[in-house]
């Protein structure tokens, strides 16, 4: 059975103008930035202007553990909203930014597929806006700042073995994960080692999507932690004196962005902070905005419940006040047969014994999300090759749990497939039924939450660390920042730090060999097991197959 690409269904889409999409929200004119004819930012006045009105229903999507078989969590996320319009309901989407790291390494795009999709897609996933360009040059003027600091002087006495900030780009470059810089003699300042991350790794852009405004946004920046001196004291932006012109390159990109799925409905694209290393969320900003504007509001959270989801609610909703409705969680019938151990060529074979035996990760996130007080839906996500003995299976199961499962096939269909999720998510958020609360209160140790989270949400058995780590999250609760909630970064494809290790192991150790102080950002990262925060290409990257065609088209985008 042949079916369209992403790109091509996306570039048959009958998109309309950017300012008619603003005018289902009641956005005037006067207060659309726009990028061409499909693509806007909301200026900041109108944003301030919404103050005071009631908030819609924030619903969040979310999924078991990824697999290589795709759960599609972005594409229920944008089916749903449009499900929601559908059956009458004035729904927006809030969905990241694409980092083109992965868009020409293996992941490919952050737009949806199939039938429910975010246009202007090849401009979704290449520069769109320019916000990730503004983020990383934001983040390596300070980093340039900092290193011409030392060159005049060092006033502030850094000491160049204790300086924490690197540089970034957002592409995928192993070669420089490790760099050593200011080679070349005397004119070129200080030889030290450093490196780069990618750019959603950066600080700048969690902060660019925690922060309420501008104001916020450079406190937030000037409360970065770029180094130490020799005495051990944190030298902060402000102190280099960047934050202010930091600010200055960020004031565009601060302004969420308005685009339109296929059937023309209201969706913000903002931010994009890594799920790993940062909280995998779009912008507080546009999830605010949104909530002002619509009924529903339908936006989702890095990889699987076990990171994204915990981190909306433990972090996002936490420090922005949010009260999430309902979850929908996402799970497909071949990753049910993944986590029951069949191999990913044989997925295509009937195998109800293999997804029955791969249900507990999907038993393990309802759990999960449930014990945050939230009403819970399984979205099953449709492929050709699923059989009704497969469906079944899953929603027995997930019966079992005290929860509905319910087949979708927006990706074929469009809202017309997805009607039966949007309606029970409506049930579910009109219920009233959300008694939403984060994992842990804010004035647990450190140390403790990391314990909490490791325990109640991956079930490990133990949580080991160094002296020396643990010394450093006692020093820093000494220095006024143990109210901060724990970012944990670990692999997406597991509840242990093993990302071969599938279904819902118990009893692990989750060993913490690093933590980190997002102090602008407003949290502290624990780096469990080995995570890359400049990933690498693949053997075959996309990029290989990635062109412009005779038409001056876009191929190989997916």
């Amino acid at each position: 059975m042949a079916f369209k690409s992403d790109i091509e269904i996306a570039r048959d889409a009958k998109k309309k103008p950017i300012q008619e999409i603003g005018a289902k929200l009641g956005i005037p004119t006067e207060h659309l930035l726009p990028y061409g004819h499909d693509k806007a930012k909301v200026g900041q006045e109108f944003i301030r202007s919404l103050e005071g009105k009631a908030d819609g229903k924030l619903i969040l999507v979310t999924a078991i553990n990824p697999t290589p078989a795709g759960e599609g969590k972005t594409t229920t996320t944008v089916g749903l909203g449009d499900g929601l319009n559908r059956i009458g309901k004035k729904a927006v989407i809030c969905i990241r930014e694409a980092s083109l790291g992965p868009n020409f390494g293996m992941k490919g795009g952050a737009a949806g597929g199939g039938m429910a999709q975010v246009v202007p897609m090849e401009e979704m996933n290449l520069h769109f806006t320019g916000d990730f360009h503004a983020i990383t040059a934001a983040h390596n003027l300070l980093s340039a700042m900092i290193d011409n600091h030392i060159y005049w002087g060092n006033e502030l006495e850094i000491d160049q073995r204790r300086i924490a900030w690197r540089r970034v780009m957002d592409m995928n470059d192993r070669a420089l994960r490790d760099a050593v810089v200011s080679l070349g003699g005397v004119s070129n300042g200080f030889p030290r080692q450093t490196g780069f991350d990618i750019t959603v790794a950066s600080e700048v852009m969690a902060i660019l999507c925690l922060s309420r405004d501008l104001e916020d946004l450079q406190k937030r920046l000037g409360d970065i932690i770029v180094a130490y001196t020799r005495e051990k004291k944190p030298v902060y932006c402000r102190d280099i004196k960047a934050d202010g012109a930091m600010t200055v390159l960020l004031k565009d990109a601060m302004q969420p962005n308005l685009v339109q799925t296929l059937e023309n409905n209201p969706a913000f694209v903002h931010g994009g902070p890594f799920a790993n290393i940062a909280h995998g969320c779009n912008s507080v900003i546009a999830t605010r905005t949104a909530l002002k504007l619509g009924e529903y509001v339908v936006t989702e959270a890095g990889f699987g419940a076990d990171l994204g989801a915990e981190k909306f609610f433990d972090i996002k909703c936490r420090k922005a006040g949010l009260k999430p409705s309902a979850a929908v969680i996402v799970a497909t019938v071949r990753a049910m047969k993944m986590n029951g151990g069949v191999a990913k060529a044989d997925l295509g074979a009937e195998n109800v014994a293999a997804v029955q035996k791969g249900c507990p990760n999907l038993g393990r996130h309802i759990a999960n999300v449930k014990g945050f007080g939230v009403p819970v839906v399984v979205a099953i996500n449709h492929f050709y090759s699923d059989t009704d003995a497969e469906v079944e299976a899953v929603k027995a199961y997930v019966a079992e749990q005290g929860a509905e499962a319910i087949l979708c096939k927006h990706w074929a269909k469009g809202s017309e497939g997805i009607e039966d999720l949007a309606k029970k998510v409506v049930e579910l958020a009109e219920g009233g039924k959300s008694n939403f609360a984060p994992l842990y209160p804010d004035e647990m140790g450190l140390f403790a939450k990391i314990e909490t989270i490791a325990r109640r949400i991956y079930h490990a058995g133990d949580v080991i660390a160094d002296k020396s780590v643990r010394d450093q999250l006692k020093a820093w609760e000494a220095a006024g920042y143990g109210n901060l909630p724990v970012c944990m970064a670990k692999t997406q494809y597991s509840f242990s730090t093993d990302p071969n290790l599938r279904g819902a192991p118990e009893g692990h150790t989750i060993p913490v060999r690093e933590v980190r102080l997002s102090a602008g950002a407003g949290f502290v990262v624990a780096i469990c097991g080995e995570i890359m925060t400049m990933p690498g290409l693949p053997r075959v990257p996309a990029a290989e197959t990635i062109r412009l065609n005779e038409a001056g088209q876009v191929e190989g985008l997916f």
